[in-house]
């Protein structure tokens, strides 16, 4: 392909996409078979589908309402946001694969006057419900019950069976754990005090991760549908294209980018893999990379996107209320260990390239930097508004994203090409309050698990479980935390992950003096690898639908992508000063530029290649070098350092000898 230099931007990407992108409908099946939260029901009769539209946008209203003007008492507040969530899940998602996708049938219209009967009793009683507190009514368990049901049915709808099937098993322990063996056992309780437990506190499915999703978690995602709206996921494409497309091995670096930026802001792994990789991993292909490689690279950027800030894909909100802590400090100790992990994945994607011979995209075949922001780079505005409200405002988040997505509106009008009707802006409206129902659905019935062990005391019984098997060693007990994070998050959205992690496992590593903030970002690491770690590998699976490739090995191509993640959160653990904790600038740059070489020197073992093939001991040098510079000790960093010398010094000599055979075959 050939194109002028002087082509329009959007024409260039047009013809781009137009040779690499899968159709709509093989996007659409890949992102269904791999994400439930993308099996929506499309209604035909349009009374019926207006009346959700309208549900929606007017969901959307009152968050944006509440955030500027307050929020009636919390209980109230957060069962209105529980029971529209249920009305839109109930409304939009189908009960099995094969019902009916274009009416809502009459059984889920009762399910629908159900959620707003258990909101509706709770605003009319609510002073009853305070004044007798622990002392529920027959009332008051039946309406308790219902919404645990309807709870559980549409997280089953939208997740799969992991998330309700957890929730059952809860509510089950709670209810006869007094039979259990060992520290698990407990003093047991009755149906009526565990289902007013779980319905009329804030401790139960109206509790802190619903809270958030109310709060926090639902003005992100109606952010990112405005985003999504004037068009920032092409701007995030087209500007990495600018950027790095002409590089060596350049569309890889491409999807590293993008999929990083776009990840952060919709923290949705799996949808983001099929949307960006529809693009990204056909071109990867077409300049030469492997399948199974296209399609790793393509899920361990979008998993990892999460870990990015500024908005970390909303988690970072609930670990700021989860941990009382300001969201700001979050986002500053994310900030190195991010940016290590995607140092690691590109420097991967080059080496591979150098290894393989690949080029990039010729310069012309690209849109320029200069006209990509010329027509989309003003929506960066909002991004930069929404930085400086969160980190130097002093403003509330709540206040900020509010602010924020106003801006968005109004800095979308001024380019044409960005520009939203009205009808536009309430189609974005609708999308948010649509995107957030999967995960205040998950918030919701990760608030029966949560309760659970609350009521029972479960999560300091397993913390003392992991700390007495790990026979105090914090090496084997981080080792036992890091598996139980990553079985936990097997098959559930990053959000809920990140909650049963934090209130299950996250303990075990405070036993052991771990800082909290240390713990969580440990078991947030590695509850986001699930998603890239066989056997559900869901990202890694939807990745290898579109590459072509077989699903568990482009699984297993991503843990190898990612080692550098696998590595880096036992670093901080062992070395707070990597979150910026407890040290000063001069610590932070130190432990920051011995873990950039050692992420370097991994990459290098990993693929086997730097200027020239390296033989496997060279490798294994390389390796140790790495894995002693991302130890937190000035002994290990010059060993490091010299391990590194050597293996340098052998590849630079062995390249030498080969150019100079080369130059005498000649």
């Amino acid at each position: 392909m050939t194109t002028p230099p002087n082509k329009a931007t959007k024409e260039v990407v047009d013809e781009l996409r137009s040779e690499t992108e899968p159709s709509e409908v093989s996007q659409q099946e890949i992102l269904e078979q791999y994400d439930r939260e993308s099996r929506v029901r499309d209604i035909q009769w349009r009374p019926a589908a207006f009346i959700i539209s309208i549900v929606a946008i007017a969901l959307s209203l009152y968050h944006m309402w509440t955030s500027y003007f307050g929020t009636p008492p919390i209980l109230q507040h957060r069962s209105i946001h529980v029971a529209a969530i249920l009305v839109l899940a109930f409304a939009l998602y189908p009960p099995l694969k094969n019902a009916t996708r274009t009416k809502v049938p009459f059984y889920d219209l009762i399910l629908i006057g159900l959620a707003v009967a258990t909101s509706v009793y709770v605003i009319v009683n609510y002073i009853d419900i305070v004044n007798r507190a622990g002392n529920p009514t027959t009332m008051d368990v039946v309406f308790g019950a219902i919404l645990v049901v309807l709870v559980i049915e549409a997280a089953r709808r939208l997740t799969g069976w992991a998330l309700p099937a957890l929730a059952i098993l809860f509510i089950l322990y709670a209810l006869f754990g007094r039979n259990m063996p060992g520290i698990f056992r407990h003093r047991g309780y009755s149906v009526d005090h565990v289902i007013n437990f779980l319905y009329l506190t804030t401790e139960g499915v109206y509790g802190t991760a619903i809270g958030v999703s109310a709060s926090y978690i639902f003005l992100f995602v109606l952010f990112g549908a405005v985003l999504q709206k004037s068009g920032m996921g092409q701007f995030f494409n087209d500007f990495a294209l600018s950027l790095a497309g002409q590089t060596r091995g350049g569309p890889a670096k491409v999807a590293v980018i993008a999929s990083g930026f776009l990840g952060s802001i919709n923290g949705a792994a799996v949808a983001n893999v099929v949307t960006t990789g529809a693009f990204t991993i056909p071109l990867m292909k077409k300049v030469g990379y492997k399948a199974r490689f296209a399609g790793a690279v393509e899920a361990t950027a979008s998993v990892g996107g999460q870990i990015l800030p500024p908005i970390m894909g909303a988690s970072a909100f609930i670990m700021a209320e989860t941990l009382g802590i300001p969201y700001t400090q979050i986002a500053i100790a994310a900030i190195i260990p991010a940016l290590l992990y995607y140092l690691a994945i590109i420097a991967q994607v080059h080496l591979r390239a150098t290894r393989a011979g690949l080029k990039g995209i010729s310069r012309e075949n690209l849109p320029q930097v200069k006209e990509v922001l010329k027509e989309r780079g003003h929506l960066l505005i909002p991004l930069l508004f929404l930085i400086y409200m969160l980190f130097f405002s002093g403003r509330t988040i709540l206040y900020s994203a509010l602010l924020t997505i106003i801006l968005t509106v109004i800095t979308a009008e001024l380019r044409p090409a960005t520009r939203m009707t009205p009808k536009e802006v309430l189609e974005a409206l609708e999308l948010g309050a649509k995107t957030a129902v999967s995960v205040a659905v998950a918030c919701a019935s990760v608030g029966i698990i949560v309760g659970v062990v609350t009521l029972t005391g479960f999560g300091v019984k397993l913390a003392h479980a992991i700390v007495a098997f790990g026979g105090g060693s914090i090496i084997l007990s981080l080792v036992l935390t890091m598996i139980a994070s990553i079985i936990l998050g097997m098959g559930l959205p990053s959000i809920p992950t990140y909650i049963i992690t934090s209130t299950m496992a996250a303990p075990a590593l405070g036993e052991l003096g771990v800082e909290p903030l240390v713990a969580h970002m440990f078991v947030f690491y590695f509850g986001l690898f699930a998603n890239i770690t066989p056997p559900v590998a869901l990202a890694s699976f939807a990745a290898a639908g579109i590459s072509g490739d077989d699903p568990m090995k482009t699984g297993f191509q991503s843990m190898r992508l990612a080692l550098a993640g696998y590595l880096i959160p036992f670093m901080f653990v062992l070395n707070p000063a990597m979150l910026l904790q407890d040290t000063d600038w001069v610590g932070a740059i130190s432990v920051t530029l011995t873990a950039i070489f050692g992420v370097l020197m991994l990459a290098v073992a990993i693929e086997g290649h730097l200027m020239v093939e390296v033989p496997w001991a060279v490798r294994l040098l390389f390796f140790v070098s790495g894995l002693t510079m991302m130890t937190p000790d000035t002994l290990t960093d010059l060993v490091g350092v010299a391990l590194a010398a050597v293996a340098v010094i052998f590849v630079a000599g062995k390249a030498k000898k080969e150019d100079s055979l080369s130059i005498r075959s000649i």
